[in-house]
């Protein structure tokens, strides 16, 4: 029996010892001889952390397989782990027990690491090595495993300098930043990477062909996933992919053409910043060597390139009101005199000089700190300052981090947690170790004063701003009659109105509760926001617009700096704001989005469609896919992020009407085919794939079939969707997993999943509110039909409005062979010949009947105009076209051939079915009114309007009307 001496330990530090001694007694019992100085090396791993104990607990032979090997008191070669973890993966066969092996083999390290971390037989930088190495080796061994599985299924990916030249295999290459770069990991490191490929081409000799681009980006998405993904056996790196070109917009994968492209016209400071610590940690080094020559002149300045010193500051101003905004004055790495500080001394002086002196053209900041005295000029005291500061704020980041291996530089709150840091650092008491913490970071602090200087015109601006008259009215006590003057004397349209929304702010509680630092940040905006909103055509209005998003801002003033330091921003949110009450309400809603006014290229560039496909696809990858909430959030934030960019375009004349709804209905696209990706792998992860036959599973035999205004490619703000589920497999039949249930049961299932996946409302909102009583039977129907029952349905049971509404219809997402075969069915049911005087007879009383329940009141018919529903809206232009398809689609196909009206419209000038000028009354009719409707939803009004510039489109629709309609009606 171990002595594990438990008395010694001060008395608030016994229950933990005790709590993780009782995890491991079983496990040390069996040990024959351990090391005689195992038993007090024991008692400090378990004393700092719960990880370590809870390690030995789970995975019998780990501690006993430690001491055999006598890895626990040796050093590793430099290609230890590598060597050992190829050998492990030797017996992977699938990527499932990869991901497993990978994981055991990173735990069992781990605790290795954190053992001699905490008994100081490693060194910090030890420690740091034998971290970095450990990532090299699980990052360059998955990838060679997973390059092999990838080549296997798709070919070898190759290049030719050109047509003459033979085809040269390629591999990616990985390259690590930040602290993986510069062998600086921590015991709870993210890992950053850039994945990039010589050159384009395709593979080959696979059982398909891909691009280069393709194929990297899939092996670059499986290696994300074997090293983030967290299973059963934890994870083995968090990784973080936003370092690349363009960030998280920007494609997985570049080639290194690309690379070179972007970082020579578009990289920014920090970017530069970044790549100093860049390096190859898997793949192809010799080509990474290549990558990194040619990026190196964007790093390193040819001249002394003092601009450096302005844009490190502005990065440390940035990371210290993230300090302030989220507390983390106690965290040694951001915090004041922390680690981060120590960093931006040393990469300062290499942005500067590294370009003439290649001796700064290293990463690991323990060999720059030493050639600075030379290099630079700096003091002998201050490397050594700087030096000693460094390796205890190291320490103390990985004696919190050894805790529970949770990824955090914040200092304990609580007297435990306390206690256990002074120790593992060595400290008889918390207070012993807090003076020395203070004196460290001091010394910091002051280093980082001398070298990286607040800049000499720092505040001239914001006394400029603390002259305004807006300032003045803010801090005053003027009553209401010297307010409403005021705004009168400024320009304001509605100065009582005005009034009211500012005083309405100012005596808010939020505004009253406000700390320093935020009044500080408001009485930044507020006269630039002032400035530009009397500037508007309806000042009072905007301003109310904006004061409510303020109001919404206030308790998160990051936000407020936003505005402020980005007078671009300020300026289009006023302009947009004034424009539209929707795009306030959007913002006060969802401030997050506050980040898309910032690039006006983008905000009034909405991408392609394929574009849209891409961007959300490249956004969804970093997210686990079993973290099913985070998916839907960020399916919410991008489609609202969309919608706002469309409706800066559409506000301001950037796009026209169709294009807005086609955008409306790419974003509408793109998400649906993802969230039934989403759903169709969750339910296969759950009962198995379905069976098209005994033996043949669907892939997947399932389509989302759209009507109304998204299948006519006609989506306005809000929009609601009309789907209908159509699948094409054996009801009778099971799904093929370890919970099977009938196909039937799993279309349904798979239904409902995709539905609340849309209709759930979350922190960030509805992705769309969806409306499925367009399929057969209704409501009382079933959620999903078989190919073949919607076609029994519409041949003998659908009434005529449902054939009105399959007119609209088209597939939106799903399988490609299932949608010809929807198509055919369609095309058939439409194409029926019919008696047009008895469809017209229809037509006529359903519209009838609509304008009843849904038009403007008798009485105030000749006031109000609903855009839609009274007679002479976009509902009798519908009618007319789905009635004029219906009656000649057997003579006409061309006219079931498109579901936009626009489109059909055109068909049907174009076989003679209406007269020329008739259809261009129609098609500019419904444009405008379209328009009209859009900007009644922008200004969050109804579609009943006052407009009587409309009555000439009215009359002329309304005869058209007549005559195609109306006047087929049997007598």
């Amino acid at each position: 029996m171990l002595n594990l001496q438990i008395t010694k330990l001060p008395e608030v530090l016994q229950p933990v010892l005790i709590q993780n001694w009782d995890k491991v007694e079983a496990r040390v019992s069996t040990l024959e001889t351990p090391p005689d100085r195992f038993a007090d090396d024991l008692a400090r791993v378990l004393t700092g952390s719960d990880y370590v104990a809870e390690q030995f607990s789970r995975t019998p032979g780990l501690l006993e397989d430690l001491l055999e090997s006598n890895d626990l008191y040796r050093e590793y070669d430099a290609d230890t782990y590598a060597n050992s973890l190829a050998e492990k993966l030797q017996v992977a066969d699938t990527e499932l027990l990869l991901h497993m092996l990978l994981r055991q083999f990173r735990q069992r390290e781990m605790v290795r690491i954190v053992w001699r971390d905490l008994t100081r037989i490693s060194d910090m930088r030890a420690t740091t090595r034998d971290l970095s190495a450990l990532a090299d080796a699980c990052i360059d061994q998955a990838l060679n495993w997973l390059y092999k599985e990838c080549s296997g299924k798709w070919g070898v990916p190759h290049s030719r300098a050109n047509e003459d030249s033979p085809a040269l295999p390629q591999q990616m290459v990985v390259l690590g930043m930040g602290k993986l770069g510069a062998n600086e990991l921590n015991l709870s490191s993210d890992i950053d990477l850039i994945f990039a490929y010589p050159e384009k081409g395709e593979t080959e000799g696979g059982r398909r062909c891909l691009a280069n681009q393709d194929f990297f980006s899939r092996l670059g998405q499986k290696l994300i996933q074997a090293l983030d993904n967290m299973t059963a056996d934890g994870f083995v790196f968090r990784t973080d992919m936003r370092l690349r070109p363009y960030g998280a917009s920007g494609p997985l994968v570049c080639s290194f053409a690309a690379m070179e492209e972007y970082y020579q016209d578009q990289g920014r400071d920090w970017e530069r910043y970044a790549m100093i610590k860049a390096r190859v940690v898997g793949g192809n080094i010799q080509a990474g060597a290549e990558l990194q020559s040619m990026l190196r002149p964007f790093v390193y300045r040819k001249y002394i390139d003092f601009s450096a010193f302005d844009s490190l500051r502005s990065m440390k101003e940035m990371i210290n009101r993230e300090v302030r905004r989220k507390g983390l004055h106690g965290n040694v790495k951001l915090g004041a005199g922390g680690i981060r500080e120590v960093e931006f001394i040393a990469q300062a002086f290499q942005l500067i000089r590294g370009g003439r002196d290649p001796r700064l053209q290293q990463r690991e900041l323990m060999n720059i700190l030493p050639l600075l005295p030379d290099t630079v000029g700096l003091p002998e005291q201050a490397v050594t300052d700087l030096t000693g500061a460094y390796t205890f704020l190291r320490n103390a980041e990985h004696a919190i981090q050894a805790v529970a291996d949770r990824q955090t530089q914040e200092l304990p709150t609580d007297e435990q947690g306390q206690a256990r840091l002074a120790y593992s650092m060595g400290f008889d008491d918390w207070g012993s170790f807090i003076a020395e913490l203070d004196q460290q970071r001091g010394k910091v602090t002051e280093h980082f004063a001398n070298v990286i200087a607040p800049s000499e015109d720092e505040g001239s601006e914001q006394k400029e701003d603390g002259d305004s008259e807006w300032l003045l009215l803010w801090n005053s006590d003027f009553d209401d009659e010297e307010g409403v003057a005021f705004f009168a004397e400024h320009g304001m349209d509605d100065p009582q109105a005005a009034w009211k929304a500012f005083g309405n702010l100012k005596s808010s509680r939020n505004v009253q509760l406000m700390q320093a630092v935020g009044q500080e940040r408001l009485c930044a905006v507020l006269p630039k926001m002032m400035n530009e909103v009397v500037g508007t055509e309806n000042p009072a209005e905007t301003l109310g617009r904006v004061l409510q998003l303020i109001q919404a801002i206030i308790r998160r003033s990051a936000y407020l700096v936003l505005l402020a330091e980005n007078p671009g921003a300020m300026r289009q949110l006023v302009q947009l704001c004034s424009a539209s009450s929707w795009f306030a309400d959007t913002l006060a809603k969802q401030p997050v989005l506050l980040d898309e006014l910032i690039d006006q290229r983008a905000l009034y560039s909405p991408p392609s469609k394929a574009e849209l496909q891409t961007e959300l696809r490249q956004q969804l990858l970093r997210i686990p896919e079993e973290d099913v909430e985070e998916l839907m959030e960020t399916l919410r934030y991008f489609k609202s992020a969309h919608s706002l960019r469309v409706a800066a375009s559409d506000i301001t004349g950037a796009l026209p009407l169709m294009k807005v709804s086609d955008y409306l209905t790419w974003l509408a696209e793109a998400i649906l085919e993802v969230v039934l990706d989403i759903s169709w792998r969750l339910m296969v992860e759950k009962h198995g794939a379905p069976l098209k036959a005994p033996g043949v599973p669907c892939d997947p035999d399932f389509i989302v079939v759209g009507y109304g205004k998204m299948g006519g490619i006609e989506l306005s703000y809000g929009s609601d969707l009309d789907l209908v589920f159509v699948h094409d497999a054996d009801a009778n039949l099971f799904t093929d997993g370890k919970k099977p249930v009938a196909n039937s049961v799993f279309f349904t299932r798979l239904g409902q999943r995709i539905i609340h996946i849309l209709n759930t409302f979350t922190t960030g909102g509805q992705l769309y509110e969806v409306d499925m009583r367009l399929r057969p039977s209704g409501n009382s129907g079933l959620l999903v039909s078989s190919l073949k029952a919607f076609q029994e349905y519409q041949e003998k049971e659908a009434w005529t409005w449902e054939h009105q509404a399959l007119v609209r219809a088209r597939v939106i997402a799903g399988s490609d062979e299932l949608k010809a075969r929807f198509e055919k069915v369609r095309g058939e049911i439409l194409s029926r010949p019919i008696e047009p005087s008895e469809l017209a007879d229809e037509v006529v009383k359903m519209r009838a009947k609509m304008r009843d329940h849904l038009g403007t009141s008798t009485k105030e018919a000749d006031e109000k105009f609903n855009l839609k529903q009274d007679r002479g809206g976009i509902v009798d232009i519908e009618f007319i076209v789905q009635y004029s398809a219906l009656a000649n689609a057997e003579r006409f196909p061309e006219l079931i051939e498109f579901t936009d009206n626009i489109r059909i419209l055109d068909a049907m000038e174009k076989v003679g079915v209406i007269p020329a000028e008739d259809a261009e009354t129609l098609r500019e009719a419904y444009k405008t009114y379209r328009a009209a409707g859009h900007r009644q939803v922008l200004q969050d009004k109804s579609s009943t309007i006052t407009d009587h510039d409309l009555e000439g489109c009215r009359s002329e629709v309304s005869r058209i009307w007549d005559a195609q309609v109306a006047s087929q009606q049997s007598a």
